[in-house]
């Protein structure tokens, strides 16, 4: 029986900005001291603010004004002119719309939705329900089976489209997915051939252009380096994606204890990067970071110490870090500036291993945000941090934009906050961090990523600005009645 569409009601207690949200991959963070009594005010507020604009609570927490409400708070508590938001865009949306709005070419390069195979599921489910346990498992006692049902909707492909196309101002989406050996591991998010029959079916009714598909590779799986030639004919993918976290003897989106590899070694990188070359798909995305804990350090199997040295040796390989190598916050610790003695940690793991490899801004490889804007945003002493070192390191040309959508819900306060955000002076000036421009920013929202994928910025305007979007509704009705396309 074709599955049901079910789209789960929106209900968020507070702003995206200031939710407790998390991915598979890590634990919901804390809220930081500062932010205890940001989130105190705005629950306070926040249904009074609502009933004076004739909207629900969950509708006014998920408008503009909402993002404005959280930003302008945060804006007022670190008090360093981090977010460029007035007091009264709370609730004045023409106020909001003048600080969040804009007109850039948004490119989100790290997208995902599971798909409605039971097991693939079950298996994202269970993840994150026991990452949320792990914060609060009084509140999911006796509600287990509530919550997976609604959760199975929320991560849909339904819930895909809408939120990175229905609600938010993404042009193009490269549709990405975790780790998991086609063969051993059904629980993986999207298969290789998922994410091929989902770009297919856009395309086929009407979208075409509006997505792009990865394919992922575990090169040490045996076999699977082998079928590189073959995906890149039948998946056409414009970028190969990988974990080195991923053990060749585990199963699970996030196994990495028995194993892993990396890059530079010669039983499964070196043999990978080759193969890539030979295939002609010469965009790499890696994920560095965000390991759960498993191992934060310079040798940890998420570490991204060998992205310089590989960089180098294959200079035709675009490299794209995903994540830039960013770890979320434990404790009090944050990202500050970089130094050596803080090196073996988070961005400046990259920063480190660029530096050591001679790699500058105008080389072969790219930091990507998605999930650690999510994660730096409501702390912007650690965002400008991190911005600055990236821009320094890397510099404007070489930071891509992404959000980890589906894990946020609409990708659209992302995309305000990060319009809003900047590098306050007095940063630039004991740092030397670069400014986060207006020309920066619409670089890294989107033409770079243009760039670097053959795209023509004014040719995807100009289709995406005369799209109506019947092409999703279609979409839609197809998934409701079929379930998760799949080609082959």
């Amino acid at each position: 029986m074709a599955p049901k569409l079910i789209l789960p009601p929106r209900a968020p207690r507070l702003p995206l900005v200031l939710q407790r949200r998390s991915t598979d991959e890590y634990t919901p963070l804390p809220y930081d001291p500062p932010n205890l009594p940001i989130v105190a005010r705005l629950r306070a507020e926040g249904p009074k603010q609502a009933v004076r604009l004739g909207m629900s609570l969950a509708d006014y927490w998920s408008s503009r004004q909402g993002t404005a409400a959280a930003l302008s708070a945060l804006d007022e508590i670190w008090g360093e002119g981090f977010y460029n938001v007035p007091p009264e865009a709370a609730l004045d949306r023409a106020a909001a719309d003048a600080a969040l709005g804009g007109d850039q070419l948004i490119i989100d390069v790290q997208t995902h939705y599971v798909s409605d195979r039971p097991k693939a599921t079950q298996v994202t489910i269970d993840a994150i329900i026991g990452l949320a346990e792990s914060v609060s498992a009084d509140r999911f006692k006796g509600l287990d089976k509530l919550v997976r049902n609604q959760n199975q909707a929320g991560y849909s492909f339904a819930e895909y489209l809408r939120c990175v196309f229905l609600e938010c101002e993404t042009a193009v989406a490269v549709l990405t997915s975790g780790p998991g050996a086609e063969d051993k591991d059904p629980g993986r998010n999207l298969n290789n051939a998922e994410m091929l029959g989902t770009r297919e079916l856009i395309e086929r009714l009407g979208g075409t252009g509006r997505l792009i598909n990865h394919t992922t590779v575990h090169p040490n799986v045996p076999g699977e380096i082998e079928r590189m030639d073959r995906w890149k004919d039948w998946c056409v993918p414009a970028g190969w994606k990988c974990y080195t976290m991923y053990g060749a003897e585990g199963v699970g989106m996030m196994n990495w204890k028995d194993k892993s590899w990396m890059l530079d070694d010669e039983e499964s990188g070196l043999p990978f990067l080759s193969r890539a070359m030979d295939t002609g798909v010469h965009i790499l995305c890696v994920h560095k970071g965000i390991s759960s804990g498993a191992d934060t350090g310079w040798n940890g199997p998420s570490s991204p110490r060998e992205i310089g040295p590989v960089a180098k040796a294959f200079p035709d390989i675009q490299f794209l870090v995903y994540h830039s190598g960013y770890e979320p916050r434990e404790g009090d610790q944050e990202e500050g500036p970089y130094s050596e003695e803080v090196a073996h940690y988070g961005v400046n793991r990259l920063i480190k291993s660029l530096k050591d490899a001679g790699i500058g801004p105008s080389d072969n490889v790219y930091a990507e945000l998605g999930s650690t804007w999510y994660l730096i945003m409501s702390n912007p002493r650690e965002a400008a941090h991190v911005m600055g070192k990236l821009l320094a390191a890397l510099g404007e040309d070489r930071i891509l934009w992404g959000t980890d959508s589906v894990w946020y819900g609409s990708a659209q306060p992302l995309i305000d906050a990060f319009r809003a955000f900047q590098i306050p002076q007095e940063y630039s000036e004991l740092y030397g961090y670069p400014q986060l421009t207006s020309t920066a920013k619409e670089k890294i929202l989107g033409l770079n990523a243009a760039r670097l994928y053959g795209m023509d910025p004014e040719k995807v305007r100009a289709t995406t600005s005369n799209d109506d979007l019947a092409w999703v509704k279609a979409a839609l009705e197809e998934y409701s009645a079929k379930g998760t396309p799949s080609s082959g």
